[in-house]
């Protein structure tokens, strides 16, 4: 079964949206609508746990940032008219973004956005979040960090691999540096566009990622950015798809191992990140990267020992002569992303969130709460 009206980007949600955040007051008509859909998604649920016999459900981020509010109240309702087990997975809260702060759904967020429920199992992406669930709920959490399969390394890049430069218009001797994020605000792509400039090399930026949902603003500031240093910054979102394949214009289409695999360098300077999946997927691609050290990079990856070439904040002569060193020396390049990837299997492998996993689901209340979840159906 499909619940179109438990994406964010349906049109009622959307119009929901649109008229509970940026106010403090919302009018009798939106409430209502608010709970009407709960209404139905809660039937919805209900229906696909007993035809599908559920004995728990994994929600991931529903739960957590306020993307649709009618399908966090229909889960939280769900859960509670149920035994079912529940481990929630949150990764970005409404209080670290602005746009969410000013609303007319205080009592929602409180109910729903996380729901402080003690049988509920939280778990979260770094330890300033852990401090801040417990300090807002009241409720322990558990810290599981993104993870990638670094028992399966990735294979070499093959001859359609290498076709991306000359497809996206690089030639051999410029160096690509990758920007793998969003194009937004917080990811700090000036930074990135400075390096560059004052690098007085042969590059071109490329970003692999479309604005997503916070508009086209900051893109349009990154290109007049570019156009200031003269720097060319290469936009190859249409050309990034998860198959290999030709797009409506019969171009190639790339996945994003591909786009890694050609990568002289990873740019990384985001002012704030919830933890950091694109580093981790620089690491598993064996890059060289550059990073800011924002407040989790400082406190949960850092510590771990990975070796990159840091900066605090802005550039400074230091850290772009760093960077000159680094991708002018493939051995030390080598020893770099190959002892990053040893770091990275031993603290962010799957096998890491097996055993975190095992732990959760074996607590004997998980236990009994499935069990009286399988009898209660029966």
């Amino acid at each position: 079964m499909i619940l179109p009206r438990a994406h964010f980007l349906h049109p009622e949600i959307q119009e929901i949206q649109e008229k509970i955040f940026g106010t403090t007051i919302r009018s009798n008509a939106i409430t209502n609508k608010i709970f009407d859909i709960a209404t139905d998604l809660h039937n919805e649920l209900d229906q696909i746990i007993g035809d599908l016999d559920l004995d728990a459900l994994v929600v991931e981020n529903a739960l957590t940032i306020p993307m649709n509010v009618p399908l966090g109240v229909a889960i939280v309702s769900t859960l509670q008219e149920t035994a079912i087990g529940c481990l929630a997975h949150h990764h970005d809260f409404y209080w670290e973004r602005d746009r969410f702060l000013v609303n007319a759904v205080p009592d929602l967020l409180l109910y729903a956005f996380p729901p402080a429920l003690g049988f509920i199992q939280h778990v979260v992406i770094n330890s300033v979040q852990a401090e801040e669930f417990s300090r807002r709920t009241g409720q322990s959490c558990w810290i599981i960090p993104n993870v990638m399969d670094f028992a399966s390394p990735p294979p070499p890049p093959d001859d359609y691999a290498r076709t991306l430069r000359s497809e996206i218009g690089m030639s051999d001797d410029e160096l690509l540096v990758l920007q793998p994020t969003r194009v937004v605000a917080r990811k700090g792509i000036e930074h990135a566009i400075e390096l560059i400039y004052r690098m007085k090399r042969p590059a071109k930026l490329v970003i692999s990622h479309h604005s997503g949902d916070e508009g086209d603003a900051y893109e349009a500031r990154i290109r007049d950015y570019a156009r200031l240093f003269d720097v060319n910054v290469l936009f190859i979102a249409d050309r990034i798809s998860e198959q290999r394949g030709h797009d409506a214009e019969g171009r190639p289409l790339y996945t994003l191992a591909d786009v890694y695999s050609q990568a002289d360098l990873v740019s990384y300077p985001s002012e704030y990140e919830g933890f950091g999946n694109a580093f981790l997927e620089a690491i598993y691609y064996k890059r060289p990267i550059f990073c800011n050290r924002y407040t989790i990079f400082r406190m949960d990856i850092e510590p771990c020992g990975f070796d990159v070439v840091c900066f605090e904040g802005f550039l400074t002569e230091e850290v772009v002569q760093n960077v000159l060193d680094l991708v002018d020396n493939p051995e030390r390049v080598t020893q770099m992303v190959e002892h990053n990837y040893q770091v990275g299997n031993e603290y962010f492998s799957y096998e890491v969130l097996e055993r975190e996993l095992r732990t959760i689901v074996e607590r004997p209340q998980n236990i009994y709460r499935v069990l009286r979840h399988r009898n209660d159906a029966s």
